[in-house]
Formats: C-alpha cells, sequence, structure tokens
C-alpha cells in the first residue's frame, strides 16, 4: 500500500465540515437519498461488436480496460429520455410526484443542445414547472458536483426535496474507427438517478454526511472535447471537422497517474472529515472509469476488493451517471443495505474530482 500522507478533519466553519444543521432539539437537518432510479438502453453492444467496426478485440479491451460490454442508445433517443425513465424510477420510489420536487439538477457532457440547460428539457418532459432546474458541466464528477450542489441548498433550507440525475449518451459522439479506438471502447450510454429529501436525523442518522469537491484547471487539455466551441473563429467549421477536433481527446497516461492519486486522496478526505478511517466505510462506489483505475485505488487505500462495486465490465463509462447506476445496482443486488457508510469518489476532465460520504 502507497501512502497517503496525514489527513486532518476540517473544523466547524471549514467548508469540508460535515453538514447538518442543528434544529434546536438535538437533530439534525441532513438531505437523504429516498429514493434511486437508472435507465440502461436495450442495446449491447460487445467487445467482439466493436472488433467488427474497428482493429481491436476483446482481449485487448479487457487486459486494459475490464469492460467487456456497454450500451448504446438507439439514434432517436436523447440524453434527456435517458434522465427522464431513471427520474421516473428514482421519483417511484421516493413515493413523491415530480411536483413535489423544489430542484433538478442534471450531470451531463452530452446535453441534448448546446442550449437550453438538459435539465429544462428533462423537467418539460416530467411534466413540471416552475421548480428551478440546472445542468452541471463537471463530466465524470459532475454526480459528485451535483450531490454537493443539492445537498447545499437542502441542509440550508432553500428546497425541501431535489432531484440529481446523472446521464449520457457518448456514443453518438464517439470516432468509431481504428484511429479512435483507444477512446471508442471507453464509452457507454446511461443514466442514473436520485431523490434527495431534507429532514431531521440524529447524529449517526441516515444522510449525506460529507462531500468534497476539488478542480486542477492545468490539466483541462489532457482530456477534452476541443470543438465546437467559442474558442474558435466560428463555433464549428470545416476545418474544425478536417481536424477531427469534434472527437474526444486523451492522454491516457496523465489521466491514470491523476485519478488514482485524487480519487485516493479524496476518500480520506471524506472519511477524515467525518471523524472515521477507510476501515470504517461499508461500500465504495468509484467512477467506473477504467477497471485498472479503480483497483490502484484499491490497492493504495489498502482496501478488500469485495467492499468495491464496480460495474465498468457491463456498462463501461457512463461520465456522471457510473455512481448512480452503481448504487441501483448495488440495491438491487442487495450489496447495498439500510445502515452502511458508503463513500463515492470519482475524477474526469477538468481536471476535477471529489468524494461523499454518507450512511444509507
Amino acid at each position: 500500500m502507497l501512502p497517503l500522507g496525514p489527513a486532518s478533519a476540517p473544523q466547524p466553519g471549514h467548508p469540508g465540515y460535515p453538514p447538518g444543521v442543528a434544529d434546536g432539539e438535538g437533530f439534525l437537518i441532513r438531505a437523504r437519498i429516498t429514493g434511486v432510479g437508472s435507465c440502461l438502453p436495450p442495446r449491447v453492444v460487445t467487445n467482439d461488436d466493436l472488433a467488427a467496426l474497428i482493429d481491436t478485440s476483446d482481449e485487448w479491451i479487457v487486459q486494459r480496460t475490464g469492460i467487456r460490454e456497454r450500451r448504446w442508445v438507439e439514434p432517436e433517443v436523447t440524453t434527456s429520455d435517458l434522465a427522464l425513465a431513471a427520474a421516473s424510477e428514482a421519483l417511484e420510489a421516493a413515493g413523491i410526484g415530480a411536483s413535489d420536487l423544489d430542484m433538478i439538477i442534471l450531470a451531463t457532457l452530452s446535453p441534448d443542445h448546446e442550449f437550453p440547460g438538459t435539465a429544462c428539457f428533462l423537467q418539460a418532459k416530467l411534466g413540471v414547472a416552475g421548480c428551478a432546474a440546472l445542468d452541471v458541466r463537471q463530466q465524470c464528477t459532475g454526480f459528485i458536483y451535483a450531490v454537493s450542489v443539492a445537498d447545499q441548498f437542502l441542509r440550508t433550507g432553500f428546497c425541501r426535496r431535489a432531484l440529481v440525475v446523472g446521464a449520457e449518451v457518448h456514443s453518438k459522439g464517439l470516432d468509431v474507427s481504428t484511429p479512435g479506438r483507444d477512446l471508442a471502447v471507453l464509452f457507454g450510454d446511461g443514466a442514473g438517478a436520485v431523490v434527495l429529501e431534507a429532514g431531521e436525523t440524529a447524529a449517526d442518522g441516515p444522510g449525506i454526511l460529507s462531500t468534497h469537491l476539488h478542480a486542477d484547471g492545468s490539466g483541462a487539455t489532457d482530456l477534452w472535447l476541443p470543438a465546437p466551441g467559442m474558442a474558435y473563429e466560428r463555433f464549428m467549421s470545416a476545418d474544425l471537422l478536417e481536424r477531427r477536433l469534434q472527437f474526444p481527446q486523451m492522454n491516457g497516461r496523465a489521466v491514470y497517474v491523476n485519478a488514482v492519486k485524487r480519487m485516493a486522496e479524496a476518500v480520506v478526505e471524506a472519511v477524515a472529515a467525518n471523524g472515521m478511517k477507510v476501515e470504517d466505510v461499508d461500500l465504495f462506489l468509484f467512477h467506473q472509469a477504467n477497471l485498472r483505475i479503480n483497483e490502484a485505488v484499491t490497492e493504495r487505500l489498502g482496501l478488500l476488493p469485495e467492499r468495491v462495486f464496480n460495474t465498468i465490465d457491463r456498462f463501461a463509462n457512463t461520465t456522471a451517471a457510473t455512481i448512480p447506476l452503481g448504487m441501483h445496482e448495488a440495491l438491487r443486488t442487495g450489496r447495498l443495505e439500510k445502515g452502511m457508510v458508503v463513500c463515492g469518489a470519482a475524477f474526469g476532465s477538468g481536471f476535477t474530482w471529489g468524494s461523499m460520504l454518507l450512511r444509507w
């Protein structure tokens, strides 16, 4: 196990101090997840399917990424369509309707349109109006950021119920050719959603204990989509297309090294902020970018592999959707149970990274 360095718990008033506003009667006001939902397109694309289109193989992909298959949408399906299905399931699980929501937050890097935000399209498809709706564009760390935003609004009393969704349609934007294979094999489509509700709880009761957010923009071009964009003379042009800048680009080595380091640090930060150790966490929900990254983080933290819940072999990297998808799968399969302490951590484009600690 590699050394992680010292970590000290933040003091009251520090941004990392465990959330929870006292109600004057010995209880805390915390945001609690009351419903979880997910949506995976029915179309399964295996590694062998990709090998029929590009110069790759099942063995090559599995060895480097741990991915065996992923889900891709049909041409007419949008990000907000997947978000709607996941959100509807989460709302039903929470026992509330869309009209009960005070806020909708949608994390995605694959919006339906450049503007307006996809959260507004989701809101319309939910058949409601009036509540706040916003997008979070923090890519692979998007769900952690979105939960943190919702948590702040909930525990300060701005709203009582919030819907947080991570949804992605990658398949329409990938370079499915041999030159683009390093990235084309990594990504899948899907959505996950949670309903967060503010309520009273004891100090050792359920809810979001803390969230921790970070970024380092100096690594922005190590994982990015160069075009289209306002950085050019024209938002989109024939020249940009000819240079294939409409496809994502990645410095794989830089991403790997930073992901392992930062995700491990974020876990340590989260548990330390709550007076815990990594051994106190029952289940880890790491972002699913590459199984080799998660294995390295697991080793670095000295964790037993069975305490880490992975879905990347079946779903690939669904960016902002990986953690809520994993949460729903863990619930469905009995890996996530009442009373468990759960830690989620992610690293992605930006560079951005973060963590959240909660008691189920």
